[in-house]
């Protein structure tokens, strides 16, 4: 099954700084072949779930092993079995309905 998450990995006990910490889990996503985008408070992955989630497993292993005591993660998932959607796919889809001016669902000018 093809998911889409966003993760969001925070090491506990090292610090304020996470950033060399973030940065692994980026080259093991790297490494296992996943479409991923890095944000500002995490990243989204894009693949099986099997490999994304073994990834992730990979994250917190290394991770730990970099000496960070505790790890807490966020996890959102998404799946869909009606078609096939790319991270891209939602992104464009806002971005053609900000571009077509659609107010749907927002407050009327005053």
């Amino acid at each position: 099954m093809k998911v889409i998450v966003d993760l969001c990995v925070v090491p506990v006990g090292v610090g304020v700084s996470v950033s060399e910490y973030v940065a692994e889990c980026q080259k093991i996503l790297a490494e296992a072949g996943l479409k991923h985008a890095l944000h500002a408070y995490g990243t989204n992955i894009e693949g099986d779930w099997d490999e994304v989630f073994a990834a992730v497993k990979r994250c917190h292993q290394v991770i730990h092993a970099m000496g960070a005591p505790r790890i807490t993660t966020t996890i959102k998932v998404g799946t869909r079995v009606d078609r096939t959607q790319t991270m891209e796919d939602k992104i464009a889809s806002v971005e053609r309905k900000l571009a077509q001016g659609d107010r749907r669902g927002t407050a009327p000018d005053r």
